[in-house]
């Protein structure tokens, strides 16, 4: 499926909220804050010339999440971030004073946050980085996953020292499930999908996504004309599409949002006008974007900013995973996790059907920007669809190097 964004609020600026949120003093913030962090780098920006020349565009740069601060995924810079801030602004009601995160060690934040639980649903990557935040401060985690989170997921974030609860039903059972446990027992809730009442934290895990922008915009020579961005509820989507509508105003790039045919919350909800629910039908492989529900926080921001629509099938998706394992002759190999890939997904589809081509006026000029959102963060899973381990897919790069 595709659709150009015929939405009522399409070419609305952004809420004010979004706009603050998604702007560039707070994204300049965020990578402050991860200046903190000890084992914090910027992720590579990764040109991939022959694929490029394949296809017929001029560009394409892949920003590879796989190796974001050990956690293999974007995802590392929402929730993370997010217990951060909550932990800094629960010291400071506490202190009675401002806290910089420059005192995020210090023993009177230490003691604030070990009286505080954060709690979030996760199909994997979200509950890690949020474990990870929680072991960073000294506060506590309880993490809810579904009945589909494979048993090398749940134990990549028990590592973290989280509690970890299985939740009977999908990822929306298990959302719902973390939101009535932490009222009940007066945790925090840290997701990063949001709904009526509930925006400011959803908000700020986006909020943390936009440090890859930035990073990737300072490695390009040029920035991209064209953006194709994986979504599952849609906040890496739309933290992507309102911070480089905020950075480059008239002359953002051409934003296409791609989303797995079996749960397209968001396209459906484009093809609707306002945010609907999906139902649930057959599992996807692209287990990390498998979301029946959009977040409304990101609905606001794409409903306004994204200008197309699209799905990809479950042979795309398995596809360039085993593309960027085995890429064309003098491109890179890339580490993509079943979910990892679909923005590029999305381009090789768009390009291939000339109806979808000349709708996002993709052409030989065309510079083209995808991120890699995740590695194999299941890595069993991950050799038995390419047929590689990631290990060794990964280390073509440095033999290739020293040949």
């Amino acid at each position: 499926m595709f659709l150009l964004n015929t939405t009522p609020d399409y070419h609305k600026p952004l809420d004010p909220r979004d706009a603050e949120t998604l702007g560039i003093a707070a994204a300049e913030e965020v990578e402050r804050h991860l200046s903190f962090r000890d084992n914090h780098a910027a992720t590579p920006l990764v040109a991939l010339p022959r694929l490029a020349a394949e296809i017929g565009v001029a560009t394409i740069h892949v920003k590879d999440e796989g190796h974001r601060l050990g956690l293999g995924s974007f995802k590392a810079l929402g929730g993370a971030y997010a217990v951060i801030r909550l932990v800094l602004e629960q010291a400071e009601k506490e202190l009675g004073r401002s806290v910089d995160v420059a005192e995020l060690h210090s023993p009177e934040v230490l003691a604030v946050a070990r009286t505080m639980t954060v709690a979030c649903a996760t199909d994997g990557n979200h509950g890690r980085s949020v474990a990870q935040g929680a072991q960073l401060v000294g506060a506590r985690a309880a993490i809810f996953v579904h009945s589909g989170v494979s048993d090398e997921r749940v134990a990549a974030i028990a590592r973290f020292g989280a509690d970890m609860i299985r939740v009977k039903g999908n990822y929306d059972d298990s959302v719902r499930e973390a939101a009535r446990t932490a009222e009940a027992k007066g945790w925090t809730i840290v997701s990063d999908t949001s709904w009526p009442g509930y925006e400011r934290i959803p908000g700020l895990v986006m909020q943390g996504y936009t440090a890859l922008v930035r990073e990737a915009l300072r490695k390009m020579p040029e920035p991209p004309t064209h953006v194709f961005i994986q979504s599952g509820v849609g906040g890496i989507a739309a933290a992507v599409a309102g911070h480089l509508a905020i950075e480059f105003g008239d002359r953002r790039p051409l934003f296409t949002v791609v989303d797995p045919a079996r749960s397209a919350c968001i396209v459906e909800s484009a093809r609707a006008g306002h945010p609907v629910t999906v139902a649930h039908g057959e599992p996807t492989v692209m287990a990390m974007l498998e979301c029946y529900e959009p977040s409304l926080v990101a609905w606001r921001v794409l409903s306004r900013v994204a200008d197309a629509f699209m799905t990809v099938d479950e042979e795309d998706a398995i596809s360039v995973m085993k593309r960027l394992a085995n890429p064309v002759d003098g491109d890179p190999t890339i580490v993509a996790g079943e979910s990892g890939g679909v923005g590029l997904a999305g381009l090789m589809k768009a390009v291939a059907d000339p109806a979808i081509k000349a709708a996002l006026r993709i052409d030989a000029n065309a510079r083209i920007f995808v991120v890699n959102t995740e590695g194999a963060t299941d890595p069993g899973k991950y050799q038995e669809i390419v047929g590689q381990s990631p290990t060794a897919v990964a280390a073509k790069n440095r033999a290739g190097a020293e040949a």
